[in-house]
């Protein structure tokens, strides 16, 4: 792990394994590449590269308003830049997807492959009807309440874990005794950065889609999600995929937003799948 100086930020970088390059770009925003880290069984195969979006994680140098897409996806073809990669393929979960489609629409020649995982190409989903599920599925109206201004950037910083406290369960299909302790050691190592959180939801996210220009997508690409998503459900995954010319759609069974938590197994051995055919071709 490093850090590199990419476009005036300090980006923290971990990359580990050898074969062709894969780039694994975190949820949040406000968390890290840690929650990617699943992904780790890939490196016998890939070259795979961790980072943290500038203002998320330990990458420092620029004020959280610099947090726009065309930052975020210049930072990232400048990394790939910098570590010599002429193509790579990208993987993006929940915010990291998002980013992901930004790329693709704005890198197009510099990818080979792209896969999303538990995202959406409309920010709706999450600020608008993510609430709305969880008011269906039980949740009192006070953490209704709170999810809504969680999601929509209007929480106070010291609310953060409070939110997670909160409807964190919803994140899964079945948090479990051991998952759950499994997941607070992993919240231990990652660093939290409320104030991107907060400007990503209540800006950089607001009346966000991409949704009428998924056509432009030449790659082959790989949608995935859990079937208990409560942020993106599967009938956005469903016109997600079907807005990419020849997008493959899976949905993982027993398993919510988090799916390569809780089923990293079945989601390692889709993106081997999908992706370790053709590069195999390509190196």
């Amino acid at each position: 792990m490093t850090t590199m100086s990419i476009r005036g930020v300090s980006l923290f970088v971990k990359v580990s394994g050898h074969g062709y390059p894969l780039v694994l770009m975190h949820g949040g925003p406000g968390v890290d590449h840690t929650t990617m880290l699943p992904f780790e069984p890939l490196a016998d195969h890939f070259t795979l590269v961790f980072y943290d979006h500038r203002c998320n994680g330990r990458s420092e140098g620029a004020d959280v308003s610099t947090m726009t897409w065309e930052n975020l996806t210049a930072d990232a073809d400048a990394l790939r830049q910098a570590l010599g990669f002429d193509k790579w393929a990208v993987l993006g979960h929940s915010f990291g997807g998002m980013v992901a489609l930004e790329y693709a629409l704005r890198y197009p020649q510099r990818l080979s492959h792209l896969a999303l995982m538990d995202t959406c190409g409309d920010s709706r989903w999450v600020q608008q009807n993510a609430p709305e599920i969880l008011a269906k599925r039980g949740y009192g109206p006070a953490t209704v309440e709170m999810a809504r201004r969680f999601f929509n950037g209007q929480i106070e910083p010291n609310e953060m874990s409070a939110a997670m406290r909160k409807f964190g369960g919803a994140y899964y299909h079945r948090l479990s005794p051991w998952k759950l302790a499994r997941e607070v050691l992993s919240g231990m190592r990652m660093k939290r950065r409320p104030e991107a959180l907060i400007f990503g939801f209540g800006q950089l996210l607001k009346g966000w889609t991409v949704m009428d220009r998924l056509g432009e997508i030449d790659v082959p690409t790989l949608v995935m999600a859990g079937r208990d998503d409560f942020q993106f459900p599967p009938e956005h995954q469903a016109m997600l995929a079907a807005g990419i010319p020849g997008a493959r759609l899976e949905i993982i069974e027993r398993a919510g937003h988090n799916a390569l938590s809780e089923r990293p197994a079945e989601v390692v051995g889709a993106v081997r799948g999908f992706i370790g055919g053709v590069t195999a071709e390509l190196t």
